[in-house]
Order: C-alpha cells, then structure tokens, then sequence
C-alpha cells in the first residue's frame, strides 16, 4: 500500500462515491476506480459494498479507514517535524480530559507562542482510554491524564492545583438543598457519569466502596457539556468535577461530594520519546513553570 492509495481510499470512504471521491481528487472515476480494485485485491479483502446510489465499507474496509487515518496522521507529523529542525516551528498535538487544572497547560502553551509565532497546537479532548491510545501511537506528543492511578508506562508530571469532585443537579430538586451530597444521597437516584468514572480503582468507585452494580446508570458522557443538557432535561444526576461548569445565573447548582474527592491531573509522554524541537522546548517551559507554582 502506498500512502496515495490511502489518500484516495479515504477520500471514497468520505465521499461515498467514486464519482464524487474523483471529482475532489482532481482524477478521471476509472483510474480510481482501478486503483480501489488494485487494493482490495493486494489486501486480499472486499473494503466496499457498490449500491446503487452510495458505496459503504465492509468491516475490513472499517478497520483500514481506521489504521489509514491513524498512518496518514503519523505520516504528516513526522514531515512536520523534520521540517521543523532547523528552526522552531511545527504543531504540538495534546490531548487530555477536561479539567480546570489544564489552565497550567494553555498558560504555557500562550506562552510558548509569544515565544516563538511559528508553533501551532493542536488539542483533543478525550478520556483516557482514548489519550493513552493516541500517545502510544505516536499520534499526539502528550497526554493530559486525569484520575489515572498506574502510570508506570509513561514519563509523567503532576500539574499544580486540583479539582473537586461532586453532582451537577437542577436548583429545584430535592438534594440542591444539602450543603454536600454523600454516597447514601445517590443510592436511588438516575446518574450520568464519565466514561470512566465508576472503573474499578477510580476515586468515585473508591468513593462508593465499591458498591456501584446496583447504582441506576441511566447515561454515560465524554463531554461535560452533553451531560449538561441531559441534567437540564432532569434525566438524571451528573457526576462531574466542580470548576467545568458555571452555575452562576443557571438554573443548575453544583454540591460537592462528602467525603470530599480531589482529582490532580498529570501529563505524561512516551518513554524514551523522540521529541520534535517544538515539543522539548514546550515541555522545558512546562516544567519550570509548574516548578514555579509548587514554589508559590
């Protein structure tokens, strides 16, 4: 397989559509169309189903929509990086969950550009499934880590400050009223938790000790500000961390948990990492800032 190949087969795999995938390419429909014959059978493996009105992927074709994303990312930034030895520029790839403890980060990040305009950063948002996945791969140059207990695989730094956890409810119902929301407060109601959050050794399933298979789940988010319309829509409690969401002037309110649940984050990065010049200097200028604020 070479790399235009996989341009091409993405492109279709967008478009549905030979046609329409030719069109944006700028190439004639039966040279494309040659080269996806080409390879499916190098692969050995049918990647489309031809209807009538639109081309969709079998599941091999899935798997290679995927790993062509994930080399064609590699691919460009590997040539980023390269282009960016003789002189400091390229993009910083970060990905991380959301807290309000990454401010360290974006404060360095702003930073760094003042430093030097000709770096670009680019920020995923994500749980830490999908962090460590991007990290190993060598698509993304650190990872923002929060409530992560093992981290023996990675070099990794502890970030100033911390978060707290707690319960994004509607003002009207009946647990607003309490100064903090205990394990017991929960027992009965409709959740909406993190991915992640009720894991076996995270800090709410150490929170609830243990005993969270008879809690009422009723959805699972990635990003705060989905289970935000969902507790607005009264479907449910939203366990969440306290500085994500501001309740001024809303008709939600955020209660703390007691026991009180702190979560710091860490940013980690590959061992072993080979760095772009870009990404040293920023994770140099990282350091000495968080050094700074430890000192304060």
């Amino acid at each position: 397989m070479e790399l235009r190949e996989l341009k091409y087969f993405l492109a279709v795999a967008k478009e549905q559509s030979i046609t329409k995938a030719a069109e944006e390419l700028y190439i004639s429909q039966p040279s494309l169309s040659k080269q996806m014959q080409n390879l499916e059978a190098e692969l050995g493996q049918t990647l489309f189903i031809r209807g009538s009105r639109k081309i969709t992927l079998t599941e091999a074709g899935l798997l290679l929509k995927k790993r062509a994303e994930e080399m064609l990312a590699l691919y460009e930034k590997t040539q980023a990086e390269i282009a960016s030895c003789e002189k400091v520029a390229g993009t910083i790839l970060i990905g991380g969950g959301e807290s309000y403890t990454m401010r360290i980060v974006a404060k360095v990040a702003k930073k760094m550009q003042d430093e030097y305009p000709l770096v670009k950063f680019t920020f995923f948002s994500g749980d830490a499934s999908f962090v460590t996945e991007r990290l190993d791969k060598g698509l993304i140059d650190f990872g923002v880590l929060v409530d992560v207990s093992d981290l023996a695989k990675y070099n990794s730094l502890r970030l100033p400050n911390y978060d707290e956890w707690g319960v994004l409810m509607p003002k009207d119902c009946e647990l607003a009223k309490k100064d903090f929301v205990t394990a017991d407060d929960l027992r009965d109601k409709p959740l909406l938790v993190s991915m992640q959050c009720l894991e076996k050794g995270s800090q709410i399933y150490e929170w609830f000790n243990g005993k969270v298979s008879h809690l009422e789940v009723r959805a699972k988010y990635n990003l705060i500000y989905n289970a935000t319309l969902l507790v607005r829509e009264k479907m449910g409690y939203a366990l969440a961390l306290k500085n994500l969401i501001n309740t001024t002037g809303e008709t939600l309110t955020f209660k703390p948990l007691y026991p009180q649940v702190k979560t710091y984050l860490d940013i980690v990065w590959k061992k072993y990492a080979v760095f772009s010049k870009p990404a040293q200097i920023f994770l140099n200028m990282l350091k000495s800032e968080i050094e700074k604020e430890f000192s304060l």
